[in-house]
């Protein structure tokens, strides 16, 4: 039984981890190296869990402050000692992540399991960083984390079956369902799913398609949710990129080329939901705070 989770990086991931941890009645250590960014997290937090109680009235037993109470904030890493199971969300940059791991090393406690939570960087490569590589593993949460049923467990070259029945109680704590596979970058989810959001860019880029109508032909032909390029705008255009970036590198196939689209709108910061433009427009979305999460 997991009582205290610790939670490193603040960002879209974070928030949403911390949430529904809280939401299960886990303490919880939400760490990032910027107060404006953990003030940004309280607030959005609450956001989230005052709409989902207007959506779902009969399972809503408590308030947002009853939630919150339960999240501490900090930018102390030491705090992170508490915790009885972590999971990272820091950036998607490999030389970011990699300065952390030692850091995690030191603070938290010896039997303490890390899940790195990436969409692309190796688990195994993860665990070369650290001195407890049978208690890494990977977690590939999808967004919005609270509304997701399930989760992509990935088990390392060195994660132990102990560490991975950890990962799955703490996943069923959460209310949520486990897939286990094996590590190569990308695992399955991202290594499918950025190829096809990274040909609809192309697509865009060689004037075939609109973004609208490139979305359209996903969602009335084959009955997806959301099209491509919708769910990037979700997930961040440059959290993209950075996968895309990481997949051309590990396997050094061109099949992982960014489109030149993609990056050139990363540079202009259009990221998406997050800041408002991407493909799409999101005018009524609230983007006071624009600096980067941990």
């Amino acid at each position: 039984m997991i009582r205290t989770l610790g939670v490193a990086g603040a960002g879209v991931m974070g928030r949403g981890v911390a949430q529904a941890a809280a939401q299960k009645g886990m303490r919880v250590v939400l760490l990032d190296i910027d107060d404006d960014v953990l003030a940004a997290a309280d607030n959005e937090i609450r956001q989230a869990v005052r709409f989902a109680a207007m959506l779902d009235k009969k399972s809503a037993v408590e308030s947002a402050d009853d939630v919150c109470q339960r999240i501490e904030y900090t930018t102390d890493i030491d705090r992170l000692a508490q915790a009885d199971f972590l999971v990272e969300n820091v950036s998607e940059k490999v030389a970011i992540k990699q300065a952390l791991y030692p850091q995690l090393d030191r603070v938290c406690k010896s039997d303490c399991v890390i899940a790195v939570n990436t969409s692309a960087i190796s688990i195994t490569r993860v665990g070369s960083w650290t001195e407890r590589a049978d208690r890494i593993v990977g977690m590939h949460f999808m967004n919005p984390v609270p509304m997701k049923p399930l989760v992509e467990v990935i088990r390392a070259h060195h994660t132990s079956e102990a560490t991975l029945t950890v990962a799955k109680e703490f996943l069923a704590q959460l209310g949520k369902e486990a897939v286990v596979v094996n590590d190569m970058p990308g695992f399955v989810s991202n290594r499918i799913l950025m190829l096809t959001v990274n040909e609809a860019v192309f697509v865009v880029q060689d004037q075939v398609s609109s973004p609208r109508d490139v979305d359209r032909i996903f969602k009335g032909c084959f009955g997806h949710k959301m099209g491509p390029l919708e769910t990037a705008d979700l997930i961040g255009l440059d959290t993209i990129l950075f996968s895309l970036d990481v997949l051309y590198e590990s396997y050094n196939d061109p099949k992982f080329r960014p489109a030149p689209l993609l990056r050139k709108m990363v540079d202009a910061g259009l990221h998406g939901r997050k800041s408002g433009e991407g493909f799409f427009k999101y005018p009524n979305l609230h983007h006071a705070n624009k600096k980067q999460a941990l």
